[in-house]
């Protein structure tokens, strides 16, 4: 999934960036930056919320 299809999806269920924040215990500045695209998600807090986002898949590449 990228940044926009997750984006559209929380537009889709009535669920704000602050909220998804909020509820799943992240940042709501790295949410907001994961979701536009500007951050990656490669490390940290913004790996954990693209995965719980499903924009990354977890794990590593052999």
């Amino acid at each position: 999934m990228t940044p926009e299809q997750a984006k559209q999806k929380l537009i889709n269920n009535g669920i704000t960036a602050v909220d998804y924040a909020r509820e799943n215990g992240f940042n709501y500045r790295t949410v907001v930056c994961v979701l536009n695209g500007t951050n990656k998600g490669r490390s940290g807090e913004a790996h954990r919320v693209a995965v719980a986002l499903g924009i990354k898949k977890t794990g590593v590449a052999a």
